[in-house]
């Protein structure tokens, strides 16, 4: 019995598609390790692994791409799938990219909060935008859209723990390790990320138990999150209403099921205003803008310095630079915005200054 045409030609169309996303991969150079000495800290470095500089300007773009190559080599996705996503903003950017380079109709369910510079660059990459003022409908309204549309929810809420292979093939984890490689701790002592899926988080965590690495990882949460809850109490898996983080694409009101705590030696809950404090201070520092989120992970790295400086210990600290901060210029950059929202910011930007401070 010969081949059915229609299936050998979505097959071939499948075949290109994860050709053209390998061939995209394979003109970009990995992202930067950027170290900063801390003076007032000897025998102590911190890095930044720099995830602004992929494509789409944010750590997310390595999900993107992971949850695409995940649905295409399972069947989900062919030539005529609308994708949709759930998304504070910054994975919808980048998986917009992914879908226009494979010619798919994309829509992206926001939070109606969501900055304005975020839907602007899904609106660039081709990606329709669609809102809900109610944060916690973005999954129900994501799976009616795809049962309207006929299309694949790629739900990166569930899928980014299994989508990326946490053993190897150039993962976040692998990635930190190799360039760490020759720096005088190239073992580091902490590596800190934030949580919003959680696949992050459980990649890292995973690949340091397979390589039997004696790294730990801390997760950096908002205040206002359900995840640092859970992982002191598995009981806890919601946040009452009214109940939510103002730093974007971390945190979350729900334990998402991309979030392994088991694979997390420590989390670090974050004052929203001491993140925008942190934020703030590591931009004068580096002379660019970064992301809310970065400067979570940069809160949690500095209790863990002065830690390990209170106890005698030299090593490394590795965190995530998760994305730029020109995305935020109307937001966290904005002082009568941060103001109208009673946010604090100033209290916490002094002391992170002194950790990073070169004298």
């Amino acid at each position: 019995m010969s081949a059915d045409p229609t299936m050998a030609a979505v097959r071939a169309w499948r075949t290109d598609a994860i050709r053209r996303i390998e061939a995209d991969y394979n003109r970009s150079a990995d992202t930067h390790l950027i170290r900063l000495d801390l003076p007032r800290y000897p025998g102590i470095t911190l890095y930044l692994k720099d995830e602004s500089s992929h494509p789409t300007g944010s750590l997310k773009h390595r999900l993107a791409r992971s949850l695409f190559l995940y649905a295409l080599c399972n069947g989900w996705i062919g030539p005529d799938t609308c994708i949709i996503e759930a998304s504070s903003g910054s994975t919808a950017v980048s998986e917009a990219y992914f879908a226009r380079m494979l010619g798919l109709r994309f829509i992206a369910v926001v939070p109606a909060t969501t900055a304005a510079p975020k839907l602007d660059a899904i609106r660039f990459h081709g990606g329709e935008i669609h809102a809900v003022d109610d944060p916690r409908t973005v999954y129900d309204v994501a799976h009616r859209l795809a049962a309207e549309t006929g299309g694949h929810y790629i739900d990166q809420f569930t899928y980014a723990e299994r989508a990326t292979d946490w053993r190897g093939n150039n993962n976040i984890a692998e990635s930190i390790f190799a360039q760490m490689a020759d720096e005088e701790h190239p073992i580091p002592a902490w590596i800190v990320c934030g949580a919003g899926t959680g696949g992050t988080s459980a990649t890292i965590g995973r690949y340091i138990g397979y390589q039997r690495h004696a790294t730990r990882l801390c997760v950096a949460d908002p205040v206002h999150s359900v995840f640092h809850r859970h992982f002191g109490d598995r009981t806890v898996t919601s946040l009452p209403d009214g109940c939510a983080s103002r730093i974007e694409g971390i945190g979350r009101p729900r334990v998402e099921p991309s979030f392994i705590p088991s694979v997390i030696d420590r989390m670090i809950a974050v004052e929203d205003a001491a993140s925008i404090g942190a934020m703030r201070a590591l931009s004068t520092r580096l002379g660019r803008r970064v992301g809310g989120s970065t400067g979570t992970n940069l809160i949690a790295c500095a209790q863990l310095i002065e830690e390990m400086a209170a106890a005698g210990e030299r090593g490394s600290v590795v965190t995530l630079l998760c994305d730029g901060g020109e995305r935020y210029g109307c937001t966290y950059y904005d002082d009568n915005w941060l103001a109208e929202r009673d946010v604090d910011w100033q209290a916490s930007q002094p002391g992170v200054e002194r950790l990073l401070s070169l004298t």
